[in-house]
């Protein structure tokens, strides 16, 4: 087993790589949108504790993806090579929709198989985070 991290994705929050590749398959642990180095969150705007005041569900869809391709591409992957992705959403009624918007852009061509699921949080301020395995040849 051999473990990735990306110089460019945003630092793990806790005590886990960002991809493990085990024989020819590549896990992803989960990615947020967060960015390298920052503690703003795109499209997040937070009070002073901390709580989420507002976000743009389109914002972190792109940072997110951005994300994913950052870190597969550390470990010596393409986008292309991702066979299942799970999506985890904290606000399914209202951000499946643009969500599905631009998942479809994102993966035209490469279609993996997915799965969408509502949970009520997530560690950090945010309202999506992937969870990915690519196959590499």
């Amino acid at each position: 087993m051999e473990a990735f991290n990306s110089d460019q994705a945003p630092e793990p929050v806790g005590l886990y790589p960002h991809s493990r590749r085990v024989g020819n398959l590549l896990f992803l642990s989960g990615v947020g949108p967060r960015e390298r180095g920052q503690s703003k969150i795109p499209g997040v705007e937070l009070d002073r504790e901390g709580n989420i005041i507002s976000y743009d569900i389109e914002a972190q869809c792109h940072s997110v993806f951005k994300n994913v391709r950052l870190i597969l591409e550390a470990a010596g992957a393409k986008w292309e090579d991702l066979v299942d992705v799970t999506v985890f959403l904290t606000n399914m009624k209202d951000d499946f929709k643009t969500y599905n918007r631009i998942y479809a852009e994102y993966f035209k061509d490469a279609q993996p198989c997915r799965t969408t699921v509502e949970i009520n949080s997530l560690p950090t301020p945010i309202a999506i985070e992937l969870k990915c395995i690519a196959a590499l040849s």
